[in-house]
């Protein structure tokens, strides 16, 4: 039997610490493995969440593990890259010392990549009774709740009391809320329906709430008014301009005094920069997040290295660079090479973002695409947002399954990821349910 050989250590190699297994962190690691530097990777959890899809795992689309891969795995042949499975809680950025839960981390170079956490923009109970859809310990929690409705409704004589548990509300009209209204609602009014016979479609209301005066503002308006209007037949009622005031446990108030009562408020309509961050001494910039000079490093510390979500860099345009997974990607390849270039000698070069478009799915069929430059929608766009998600996800083993699900979801039109299990079901008592807990301060 052959033992696994010992990660390389040599002397006097550069030590490189990257904080946190996102996209940012996982593509600078991966662009570091096998080369002349000593690499730490350090996260809470094991494994890399594939974000695009996870709002699919809270709507009984795909299971967990189909989108989730171990990050050990995905480093198996690379010598000089060791994971941590630990928090961060805390920096010293003068002793060149990154705190964790395992211990302090020394480095030569830190890549901060932790991430984002939910904005609430200071709506009064949206942190402690609507579900965050940001992070898998969300949409499991979520997904368990959303069948647990079903369930008591069943059971629930009052209509009054049935039609709570059977209203959701989604806050944020961007994409993830656009994507995951459309496949709550064809989740309801595809395989859920038929296996609850007393309970009518009448019974059942899916409402999206938008600020704004559009869906996905970061598209061309005539996609976001196609993606409304794909809502509305899919029997999601898309609300544009209303703002969300207060959010209690059994109901969403807007301004204007309307209240709508319910038993779920899904939150996708923010996020901002960690906010534990804020008490390392480092600059902070608008949403929470690291202002990043040309090569993302930080001013005053060009040892240290932000990017994702956390990072804030404005375009040539003037205007923040999105918090979206292809930032992150490239801004992890080009920190991981400008560490190599700097271990080498050589001058680090500065960071150009080249935007590959925008997607959304609103379900069947039916997608909106901001790619090539050009504008699609409908099943165009659809077969394109299949194609890219596929491509993008980390292993042969995902895909297939994702391939696997998708199609018998399409061709049967059910979802075999309804289960309910003990000790994760979401309990719906009298005064509401109990949302999904969101991470804590601090973690990766």
């Amino acid at each position: 039997m052959t033992s696994t050989p010992a990660r390389a250590r040599e002397v006097g190699r550069p030590r490189v610490v990257v904080a946190g297994a996102g996209f940012g962190g996982l593509w600078t690691a991966r662009t570091l493995a096998r080369k002349e530097v000593d690499v730490v990777l350090v996260d809470r959890r094991n494994y890399h969440t594939f974000f695009p899809l996870l709002y699919q795992v809270a709507a009984a689309e795909l299971g967990p593990t189909d989108i989730a891969y171990p990050v050990r795995s995905i480093f198996r042949k690379a010598p000089n890259v060791e994971v941590r499975l630990a928090d961060v809680t805390g920096l010293d950025a003068d002793a060149c010392t990154l705190q964790t839960s395992a211990g302090p981390l020394r480095y030569d170079h830190l890549v901060l990549a932790l991430g984002s956490v939910p904005h609430y923009f200071g709506v009064e109970g949206a942190a402690e009774h609507a579900f965050p859809l940001r992070w898998m310990d969300d949409a499991i929690p979520l997904r368990h709740h959303v069948l647990a409705c079903f369930e008591a409704a069943a059971a629930e004589r009052d209509p009054e009391r049935r039609r709570r548990l059977l209203t959701f509300a989604v806050v944020g009209g961007g994409p993830t809320g656009v994507e995951f209204a459309g496949a709550l609602a064809e989740l309801i009014h595809g395989p859920l329906l038929p296996d609850y016979p007393s309970l009518g479609r009448d019974d059942v209301l899916v409402v999206l709430l938008e600020a704004g005066d559009r869906l996905l503002s970061t598209m061309p308006p005539h996609l976001g008014a196609y993606a409304a209007t794909r809502l509305r037949h899919r029997h999601v009622d898309a609300r544009l301009g209303v703002r969300v005031e207060v959010v209690k446990r059994d109901a969403v108030v807007l301004a204007g005094g309307e209240t709508i009562p319910t038993s779920t408020v899904v939150w996708t309509a923010g996020i901002q920069g960690d906010p534990a961050v804020r008490d390392w001494g480092l600059p902070m910039g608008p949403g929470g997040r690291e202002p990043v000079g040309e090569d993302l490093s930080v001013d005053g510390h060009p040892d240290i290295y932000v990017v994702g979500d956390l990072a804030y860099r404005e375009d040539r345009d003037g205007e923040p660079l999105p918090q979206v997974a292809q930032v992150a990607i490239q801004q992890g390849r080009s920190v991981g090479t400008n560490i190599l270039r700097t271990v080498r000698g050589e001058a680090a070069k500065p960071f150009r973002y080249v935007d590959p478009g925008m997607l959304a799915v609103i379900g069947r069929n039916a997608a909106v695409a901001q790619v090539f430059g050009r504008g699609f929608k409908g099943l165009v766009a659809w077969v394109l947002w299949l194609t890219i998600h596929i491509t993008w996800l980390i292993g042969f083993r995902a895909r297939a399954l994702v391939l696997v699900n998708w199609a018998w979801n399409y061709v049967f039109f059910r979802r075999s990821v309804r289960l309910i299990l003990p000790g994760i079901r979401a309990e719906i008592e009298e005064e509401g349910p109990v949302p999904g807990v969101p991470p804590s301060s601090g973690a990766v």
